[in-house]
């Protein structure tokens, strides 16, 4: 599926009621994708898409995101072996979020830190406007520092 697939809807109306996917990427070529496990519902990772990695993701079924700090496609597990697998695809109504539902291969972990969710730390709002970080799941997968030698 070649990402010249992609191209603006009619009108308002065909955008947001209309059958037809016309992805809405944004002035740096890039549309948000949210990433959900499949089996429990839970968010589990942010990412972004250019044209190119989402025409690959639907053509493959395998999760494919744009990486800003690398600056190139990125197929989610090819480093660590935690490949995700899309299992659904929604998008939002103006069609510029992506919601995607995965199951990941491996231990199931999501995130480079070895996590199942890259949302591992909740934020505590202090009663006197302060916020700090609790970490909420300190259970790690695999060792980052073994898999991502390279990186």
């Amino acid at each position: 599926m070649p990402s010249s697939q992609f191209h603006e809807p009619d009108s308002i109306d065909d955008l947001e009621e209309g059958g037809e996917f016309a992805p809405k990427f944004g002035s740096d070529g890039l549309i948000t994708c949210v990433v959900s496990d499949h089996a429990v519902g839970r968010v589990v990772m942010v990412a972004h898409m250019n044209a190119d990695a989402l025409a690959k993701t639907i053509e493959t079924r395998v999760a494919t995101y744009w990486s800003r700090s690398r600056q190139k496609l990125w197929v989610k597990g090819e480093t660590s072996g935690h490949t995700q697998y899309v299992e659904r695809m929604q998008v939002d109504c103006d069609q510029d979020v992506l919601l995607i539902s995965v199951t990941t291969a491996g231990s199931g972990a999501n995130c480079h830190t070895g996590r199942i969710s890259c949302f591992y730390r909740d934020v505590d709002l202090g009663a006197d406007g302060s916020a700090g970080l609790v970490t909420t799941d300190t259970i790690r997968h695999f060792d980052p520092s073994e898999v991502y030698k390279s990186d």
